[in-house]
């Protein structure tokens, strides 16, 4: 074996036919069948079928937006079943939390602190007699 094998390109510069035989062995896109979904008319079922079945519309380019995640704030929020788990005393102080949800129910009667609160946790807590304060 060579220590310093030169690459094809460098070899076949100087032929036409780069090692295709004769030159309309290897001429465009022809010489493959076409470009892409080229010749999937009249009798394609046996030749792209799978593509299509597989991918579908998304295939045939892009469509719709893709919505960048950096740019997409991610509430720290609670429910009002996990601070029902939490609480001790008749107050909680949910100021880490971006907001209060209302998933669960209230039964104790608390004076609960956010941020902001959503508007079935805000009715829930003030229906069980308790305070939703906003800071």
């Amino acid at each position: 074996m060579p220590v310093n094998k030169r690459k094809k390109h460098t070899r076949e510069l100087a032929k036409t036919t780069h090692g295709y035989g004769s030159m309309k062995k290897n001429r465009g896109a022809g010489n493959r069948g076409g470009r892409g979904m080229a010749g999937t008319g009249k009798r394609a079922d046996q030749k792209k079928i799978g593509i299509l079945k597989t991918h579908g519309k998304e295939y045939y380019g892009s469509y719709g937006f893709n919505r960048p995640q950096s740019k997409v704030k991610k509430l720290k929020t609670i429910n009002l079943r996990d601070i029902e788990k939490k609480v001790t005393g008749d107050s909680f102080d949910a100021k880490k939390y971006d907001k209060v949800l209302g998933a669960g129910n209230i039964t104790k009667k608390l004076k609960i602190t956010s941020k902001s609160f959503s508007a079935s946790a805000k009715e829930k807590i003030e229906k069980a007699g308790g305070e939703a304060i906003i800071c």
